[in-house]
């Protein structure tokens, strides 16, 4: 089913684009396009662009390459392309974190939101809570996990993939709200939390969706809730925390193309016609689906404003945590 809403979706996106093929703009198609990718190659940030690359050449730019800048947690992509021509022949992709929660929890950074200009999200993932065996079979919600974290005191260690991640953020403002005890543990990357949790050396983790669909079947880890608006249609059975009664989070967490503040309209348009007609191919929201993650074209002002009520967010959930990244 999910599958074929996708479909539907895509379909939609096309007709609404008009873009029955990829437009040319041949007449000024650069020679070069580099790709700016924040983390070291393999992970999901640096597949996708890859995949979106392979469609721009030839189309964007007669070549295109993902440069990886790993450091500082996703901050040294921006940097660089902060740096960059504002010419069009340079983007980046990158996590929303960078410019959403980063400005809120760093008292010093090396550039601002205003140093680049969104062209188009690429794509989008719920986070989730899920439990593993050290959590009794009979916590199925977050309302059943908060009346055992009381009854267990010290028991509630909830792992994510980093300190002042998004699911870091929320678990942290869910212990707030529901005034419980959570030992945070972060991890470099989802990748180390999981199996604890599976094993049961933590009771559980919040991290982004895609980590758990595959272990669902096996009955090793349950999800208590997930973090978007509504529910997600790769696990539908699952209640949102805001149908479970935590209205502040609600967040679809979305990775971002963008582009040096300099760039011109023209060249802002080209890269955002061209990057939403290789978003919409099929091959491209198909590697999404074993990931739990949605291809989400976009708008230039549609990215803008889901930049800065993200970024609102973010500063509400740090300003709740009192948290500082660099204290």
């Amino acid at each position: 089913m999910s599958n074929r809403r996708q479909f539907i979706q895509t379909s939609a996106a096309a007709a609404t684009l008009g873009l029955g093929v990829m437009p040319s703009f041949a007449q000024s198609r650069p020679e070069l396009l580099r790709i700016i990718v924040g983390f070291p190659p393999g992970g999901t940030t640096d597949a996708f662009a890859r995949r979106v690359g392979e469609k721009l050449r030839g189309v964007y730019a007669n070549n295109v390459i993902i440069e990886n800048k790993p450091g500082a947690g996703g901050q040294l992509g921006v940097m660089t392309l902060k740096s960059s021509p504002a010419d069009g022949t340079t983007m980046l992709y990158t996590p929303a974190s960078m410019l959403t929660i980063y400005p809120h929890s760093y008292s010093k950074l090396g550039y601002k939101q205003e140093d680049v200009t969104p062209i188009s999200i690429g794509h989008s993932t719920d986070h989730a809570l899920a439990v593993g065996s050290a959590v009794p079979e009979s916590v199925t919600n977050v309302k059943q996990f908060i009346e055992w974290a009381k009854l267990n005191p010290g028991k509630a260690s909830i792992g994510n993939p980093g300190a002042g991640s998004m699911p870091h953020l929320l678990v942290g403002r869910l212990a707030g709200i529901a005034n419980i005890q959570i030992t945070n543990v972060p991890f470099a990357g989802s990748g180390p939390g999981v199996p604890q949790v599976l094993g049961g050396q933590l009771a559980g983790m919040s991290s982004p969706l895609g980590d758990w669909v595959q272990h669902l079947k096996t009955g090793r880890a349950r999800l208590l809730a997930t973090s978007g608006p509504t529910r997600s249609p790769f696990v539908p059975d699952v209640a949102t925390y805001k149908e479970q009664g935590f209205d502040e989070l609600v967040v679809r967490e979305w990775f971002g193309f963008f582009m040096p503040a300099g760039a011109s309209q023209n060249v802002k348009d080209r890269a955002s016609t061209l990057l939403r007609a290789a978003l919409i191919q099929p091959d491209v929201v198909a590697a999404m689906q074993p990931l739990a993650a949605h291809v989400e074209p976009t708008t230039i002002s549609e990215h803008a404003r889901r930049l800065q009520a993200d970024s609102v967010l973010a500063g509400k959930l740090v300003q709740s945590l009192g948290f500082r990244a660099d204290s």
